[in-house]
């Protein structure tokens, strides 16, 4: 049984004998049946016995001759109806697969199997169990009743397509176990996220540092599976990532479908599907279709963000992807924003309205098109006061470590955070700019990484010479050209050991056995940025920075904490005619920490301060609840009003991170982080 907390679903009713399948007996050899065909073997072994085998004819000509091998204590025969019978301990190795079963019987003419008896079928890493089986081997098709099984995605692909040895020699993947032991090497790989909120964060606060490979099977069992080819339908069917019964967290749905897209995506659509929390709780979520993708996504549900400064705070908004093909995506995301909607505008009016939209494209394996755009509201002056957007070119130059990435962007009204200054908004913007990958010099494990750039920059000054009389704004044109590089270093001080990958220790509140340790980091930065009105700004900044973890998070009360702290001081000359560049907060502090109040529940805050002053310049509250198979965190910034809800689903193979919903990029002296 795959989830221990649940009875055994009824048994469907017995369908027709396999015998009763065979059409009326041959008046002719099987081996000039169907004349050009090639002729196949059924070759029955007996455990210290003889092998029995039967030629039958193929369908596809040009394929070479299969074997279809079963291996079994005792064999029989019946040559009326044409049945093959096998029992106990027996092994069948099709072309598609597989399978292992106590009673087997095969109908040579239909090409029909019948399997009965603790049945299991597996297709490369793929696992189908089953109390009874039924399967087409000329069609690969076929019904499992009772069924569970489990999907290994990193060879997902590979299995679906999988060809088992022929008479030519052609080689097959190893065997692996059918019953794969759920508490060997659990770990945690990748996560599904979706984010429901505003704000790129200032400081990034990273989940409890783990290692180890992930968990990369999604459990499930049914009443019935129908399968065709590398597709199937179930219903009543419980999928669940948890490698552990009872499982924390499952979808639940009364039929499933699974179906191909493409070599690197795959969907499942469901009915009445909704998510049950420990055998519990019960959510129901309106998104029908889960989406298995190898490349990078980011997968969205309806909702809620607050982003005062944009939008008037609460807004709600949904994903709309218009088309997706293997190299081009367009999404389209409506808002409303609904505190504006409600305190300050009516319910109806333009202005609490928006849109975003992008569109992605890979025009070549190493150059890839961006274009996005979002409209925050519909009033007056709506090109002026809410359009912002932009549109890239990224190439790839160089090859292998030494590969450059060239981004050549035109932008318009983008968005920045500049520290203690705050927000600043850049008018338009063309150019270039290149970007080094990180280089470890030697074996020093000091990283080096560069960029540099030129741009056209229409922008708010407030250096009055700069300015033309009358004029009906603050903003100037100016062409700024900046080179940046950066050293860095860190060091592991002392790491500990992590607990046994089991429910009730390492795994008990996070998807990977936490490893406490303590690593001490520095960094050093050059900046030099010309202006073309002879304005020029140069800064060099240090930084020192300790980080860890302590416990391993399997008590329920205070058994872990997470904390960082990074002193960072800026020398530098010049200033630049802009202040969305501007250099600010030239001795700050940042530091943050996590605690585990109780059970899964951890409270913390992240802030960076400018000791010149004292002002906080960001301040995070975070709020999180962390299971093995899922965690929530909540997270309010009320330094730049900006708040968002995350949700992590560990381990089903999901690439991508919580989107931002507004376009605010961070600035550090002067230069501008993606």
């Amino acid at each position: 049984m795959l989830f221990a907390d649940v009875p055994p679903f009824p048994t469907p009713e017995t369908v027709t004998d396999v015998s009763t399948l065979s059409p009326p007996a041959l008046t002719q050899p099987l081996e000039t049946l169907n004349d050009g065909q090639r002729i196949g073997r059924i070759r029955i072994k007996v455990r210290g016995g003889e092998t029995q085998q039967w030629q039958i004819a193929q369908e596809d000509s040009q394929k070479p001759p299969r074997v279809l091998e079963i291996t079994a204590d005792r064999q029989s025969y019946d040559p009326q109806r044409q049945v093959i019978t096998a029992k106990g301990n027996v092994t069948a190795q099709f072309a598609q697969g597989v399978l292992e079963t106590y009673e087997l019987k095969i109908n040579i003419e239909t090409r029909m199997a019948v399997g009965k008896g603790n049945v299991s079928f597996r297709r490369g890493e793929q696992v189908l169990n089953g109390d009874r089986f039924e399967y087409n081997f000329l069609k690969d098709q076929g019904v499992i009743q009772n069924g569970s099984g489990q999907v290994f995605q990193p060879t997902l692909e590979r299995d679906i397509s999988l060809e088992l040895a022929d008479e030519t020699g052609a080689k097959t993947p190893p065997k692996t176990p059918l019953q794969e032991n759920p508490l060997q090497d659990v770990s945690q790989q990748s996560q599904f996220q979706f984010a429901i909120g505003g704000g790129r964060d200032v400081e990034n606060f990273s989940f409890p540092e783990t290692g180890g490979e992930g968990i990369r099977r999604l459990r499930f069992q049914a009443d019935q599976i129908q399968f065709n080819g590398g597709n199937w339908t179930a219903t009543n069917i419980r999928i669940t990532n948890d490698p552990f019964s009872p499982p924390e967290l499952e979808l639940r749905a009364d039929t499933a479908k699974f179906r191909q897209l493409g070599p690197l995506r795959d969907e499942i659509v469901t009915s009445d599907q909704r998510l049950v929390f420990d055998d519990g709780f019960s959510l129901p979520i309106p998104q029908n279709r889960i989406l298995l993708d190898r490349r990078e996504q980011s997968p969205q549900l309806l909702e809620f963000g607050f982003d005062s400064d944009d939008r008037g705070g609460l807004f709600i908004q949904r994903d709309f992807t218009i088309f997706n093909t293997p190299k081009w995506e367009l999404n389209v995301t409506p808002q409303y924003f609904l505190q504006q909607a409600v305190f300050e505008d009516s319910v109806a009016d333009a202005a609490v309205f928006g849109v975003e939209g992008e569109l992605t494209g890979n025009i070549s394996p190493r150059t890839r098109f961006t274009a996005d755009a979002e409209i925050n509201g519909f009033e007056e002056n709506v090109l002026e006061d809410n359009l912002r957007g932009s549109i890239s070119l990224k190439q790839a130059v160089g090859r292998g470590q030494g590969q450059h990435r060239l981004n050549l962007e035109a932008s318009f009204r983008d968005r920045f955070f500049n520290g203690s200054l705050g927000f600043e908004t850049v008018q338009t913007s063309v150019g270039a700019v290149i970007t080094s990958p990180t280089f470890t010099l030697g074996d020093s494990n000091i990283a080096l990484s560069y960029q540099g750039g030129i741009q056209r920059i229409n922008a708010e000054t407030d250096v009055e010479k700069l300015l033309e009389p009358n004029s009906e704004n603050d903003r100037v044109s100016l062409t700024r050209y900046q080179a940046a590089g950066s050293l860095s270093w860190g060091t592991l001080l002392w790491q500990g050991d992590t607990l046994p990958a089991t429910a009730e220790q390492g795994l008990r509140y996070t998807p990977q056995p936490v490893r406490p340790n303590l690593s001490l980091n520095t960094g050093v930065t050059g900046v030099t940025t010309f202006y073309s009105n002879g304005d020029d700004q140069n800064s060099i900044s240090l930084s020192l920075g300790v980080k860890g973890q302590l416990g391993h998070f399997s008590e329920k009360t205070f058994d872990y904490t997470s904390f960082n702290a990074t002193y960072t001081e800026v020398i530098g000359e010049g200033e630049s005619p802009f202040e969305f560049d501007r250099l600010a907060d030239r001795k700050r502090i940042s530091f943050g920490v996590i605690q585990q109040i109780y059970g899964p529940l951890l409270g913390g805050i992240q802030t960076s301060i400018n000791l010149d002053d004292g002002e906080v310049i960001s301040n995070d509250l975070i709020l999180e609840y962390s299971r093995r198979t899922y965690n929530l965190r909540i997270r309010y910034n009320p330094t730049l009003e900006i708040g968002s809800v995350s949700i992590q689903i560990n381990g089903f193979n999901w690439n991508g991170s919580p989107r931002t919903f507004d376009k605010v990029q961070p600035v550090q002296e002067g230069v501008i982080r993606d």
